[in-house]
């Protein structure tokens, strides 16, 4: 859903401004926004507030009037505060866009018609549907409809947050009594005109678009692709398309896509929507996405110019379908795009037990596979079976009675070899990526590695590729539900609240329309510096940074953790670290999801503080590393995660999930090359997590060097074999290491 709580509450808060100084109003707050006495007790709070209430601004005076007058019920005079304020508004920008501020035009009209003509509020509100939508473009259309299909159950969350927030008060200020009317109205709007909007949005769709949910394309080797296509209406001349190749049955956006002046088409892989094959993940979607656009290429209301977009797996299929260039394929557009054998369904090359889960539910069809898949209770008792059980992983399907095939064909690949090479474009075949890219992700989300990979590796082997990057504080969810001002317990920027989808379309514009580029992607690289609440431009990820800071891994002791120091240790040392595989009392820990904490729980790792920093230093890109170490393995997989420790005392994750790494595949991820047991050797790295932020003076960098051994990843024993097939039986010697204090981490700063 594109309207997140936080950007619901966001609203109410801009028509909350400060008021001119007022005595508070006594209130007592309902126990639940579903509360049958809430709508009395808003209205009476309504009722004393509008002879009293003033603001120097007349647009914010004429729309907080409005609702003060609805929730008081005084309808008319609410109509005619909104017509004053469409009035005003209009005569300072003729052309102004279209605004949430309509629904509650439509609203204030349709009740005010209720009692001034008794006219039932579902016919009502018809009319005025019928008199406003055929105003307005195509895209403004849909962004309402959007508007309108929000569920109420949004706004009843963020109206019931405002309530406990006043629960144990007695009184209420101006500002906030305002806000929570606005949180009242829109719930109580939202819930009554939302049975009526469906039918409407559906009439409204007819008279504006072409929709064909029946289409079938035929692949070479005679397989059936099902597509849905939504094209708008008696347009001038064909069109540009844009396709999403998608594995998910789930929301589409091919009318999005016709709002903006496109063809919208949605397309499903082999085995989905209706399609008689066998789902066979990412193997057969660069062929099929390839027929797909030839189809559409030949259509009589195509222009001939393909672009493909989507986010994680529909992320990858745009990519793969890149691997052998279509001549109808002119750009692409991906957020957190999949890269099998990079991010899923390994990370550094270390299996995770939530590609099982995920296999497993894509390649069946029942209905009771759906459930089980979003049952998490299910999943974290076969994590802990499976782990207290010490089997090897390649067990993991037995333990849970459902044997997966595709699970298995993936163990049987660990290294990044010509399985997954064959899936999206490998080394030089990105050189004959000549189209225009736009990779969208975020610091925050787990596929933040897969999209990096895709970037970098274009720019490597394309000096001149047309690829852009934008990045922030983002998870993996934002191109769907929109950034949240809190994510995960963490206050994001105010500047990196930017309606991604939209940015989409512009880019696109300027891809197949010749649209301006739009101000944000003006570099290359483009990023939100978190913490100082601005984007800034680079050519190139290197350029982010114009410098670098280099802190060692020292031995000594404060504070209850080792110290990271700007100044190599004189005299040898080191830190030494102990891991038991046999012990696994530790079957119920998971690792905390919040951004912010105020203490870390460690887990199997050691923990290196640096002193407080003196000045404002900008963690700009991808850190680095040099580990020198002695192990008594031949192999063991490392997880690294850096945090700011404000000198509050809170630790800021700098980006999530942790970067983990196989210590025999950290320079190759084609070719393992096993550890020497017993002697001492170092390991280089470049991190495939990036970052971004303002580290604040007095605030200190942490780092946390881990050994993964969790219920929810595979186990490497470090005996050199096949992980897959180890098992506990092979670890019954702990693991030894000896982090010598040569060993150093390097992050690079803007100065």
């Amino acid at each position: 859903m594109r309207i997140a709580n936080c950007l619901v509450s966001l609203f109410f808060l801009a028509m909350a401004q400060p008021l001119a100084a007022a005595p508070d109003l006594e209130f007592h707050s309902p126990a639940s926004a579903n509360d049958a006495a809430a709508a009395a007790t808003m209205r009476d709070l309504a009722v004393r507030l509008v002879p009293v209430y003033q603001d120097t601004d007349p647009d914010r005076y004429l729309a907080n009037l409005s609702a003060l007058q609805m929730a008081a019920d005084n309808y008319t005079a609410a109509d005619m505060s909104r017509k004053s304020l469409r009035d005003r508004r209009h005569r300072a920008t003729p052309s102004r866009p279209v605004s949430r501020e309509l629904i509650y035009d439509m609203y204030a009209h349709t009740r005010a018609m209720e009692v001034e003509k008794r006219v039932p509020f579902a016919e009502g509100f018809a009319a005025t549907y019928r008199d406003a939508m055929p105003r307005l473009s195509d895209r403004d259309a849909h962004t309402v409809t959007e508007w309108l299909e929000t569920s109420p159950l949004v706004f009843r969350d963020a109206l019931q947050k405002l309530l406990d927030r006043q629960r144990t008060e007695d009184s209420i200020g101006q500002s906030e009594a305002v806000e929570l009317i606005w949180a009242y109205l829109a719930f109580d709007a939202y819930r009554t005109f939302g049975p009526v909007v469906g039918a409407l949005d559906a009439a409204e769709d007819d008279r504006r678009y072409t929709v064909d949910n029946e289409i079938r394309i035929k692949t070479i080797d005679g397989a059936s692709i099902s597509a849905v296509l939504v094209r708008p209406k008696n347009p001038h001349k064909p069109l540009p398309a844009l396709l999403e190749f998608t594995m998910y049955e789930s929301r589409n956006y091919a009318k999005e896509c016709a709002a903006h002046g496109y063809v919208g088409i949605v397309a499903y892989a082999r085995g989905v929507h209706g399609s008689p094959q066998q789902v066979v993940p990412y193997q057969h979607d660069g062929d099929d996405a390839r027929a797909v656009i030839n189809w559409i290429a030949k259509q009589p209301w195509s222009d001939g110019r393909v672009g493909m977009y989507g986010e994680g797996y529909s992320g990858f299929t745009a990519w793969a379908a890149a691997k052998r260039l279509p001549a109808a394929l002119k750009a692409i557009a991906t957020a957190g795009a999949s890269a099998p054998g990079i991010d899923v369904p390994m990370v550094g090359n270390v299996f995770q037990n939530s590609a099982y889960r995920w296999s497993s539910y894509v390649t069946n069809t029942r209905a009771s596979d759906e459930s089980d898949y979003y049952d998490d209770a299910q999943w974290r008792a076969l994590d802990q079976k499976w782990y207290i059980s010490g089997r090897a992983y390649r067990d993991l399907g037995r333990l849970h009675g459902k044997p997966n095939p595709i699970f298995i064909r993936w163990l049987n690949h660990p290294s990044y070899d010509r399985y997954w090479q064959a899936m999206v474009p490998y080394r030089e075949q990105f050189a004959r990526v000549n189209i225009p890219a736009l990779t969208i992700s975020g610091y925050y989300a787990g596929s933040e590695r897969g999209a990096l990979y895709y970037f970098g590796q274009h720019h490597r082997f394309n000096l001149h590729a047309d690829h852009t990057l934008l990045i922030g504080p983002y998870d993996d969810a934002v191109m769907q539900r929109g950034p949240l001002a809190m994510l995960q317990g963490y206050q994001v920027d105010s500047a990196a609240l930017v309606d991604l989808r939209e940015l989409r379309y512009q880019w696109f514009d300027h891809a197949f329309k010749g649209g301006a580029t739009p101000p944000l992607l003006k570099g290359r690289v483009n990023y939100e510096v978190m913490g100082a609440n601005e984007w800034r431009h680079a050519a190139s990820l290197e350029a982010m940074a114009k410098g670098s800071l280099r802190f060692y891994l020292d031995p000594a002791v404060a504070g209850g953790a080792h110290r990271l120091t700007l100044h190599k240790s004189l005299k040898p040392a080191f830190v030494r670290q102990t891991m038991s595989y046999v012990d696994r009392k530790d079957a119920a820990w998971v690792p905390s999801l919040d951004l912010i904490n105020t203490s870390l729980a460690t887990h199997n790792d050691v923990t290196f503080v640096s002193e407080p920093l003196t000045k404002i230093t900008e963690f700009n890109g991808l850190f680095s590393g040099w580990l020198d170490f002695t192990v008594n393995k031949m192999d063991m997989d490392l997880n690294v995660i850096l945090y700011e420790l404000l000198a509050g005392g809170n630790y800021i994750r700098l980006f999530s999930p942790s970067y983990e790494l196989r210590a025999s595949y950290a320079q190759d991820r084609a070719h393992r090359h096993l550890l020497k047991a017993g002697e001492r050797q170092d390991l280089t790295f470049r991190s495939e997590r990036m970052t971004s932020r303002q580290l604040q003076p007095g605030s200190r960098l942490v780092m946390v060097l881990g050994i993964n051994k969790r219920p929810d990843r595979e186990i490497n024993y470090g005996t050199g074999s096949d992980v897959s097939e180890e098992s506990i039986a092979d670890g019954k010697i702990p693991l030894k290491i000896r982090w010598h204090s040569d060993s150093y981490i390097e992050i690079p700063i803007r100065r």
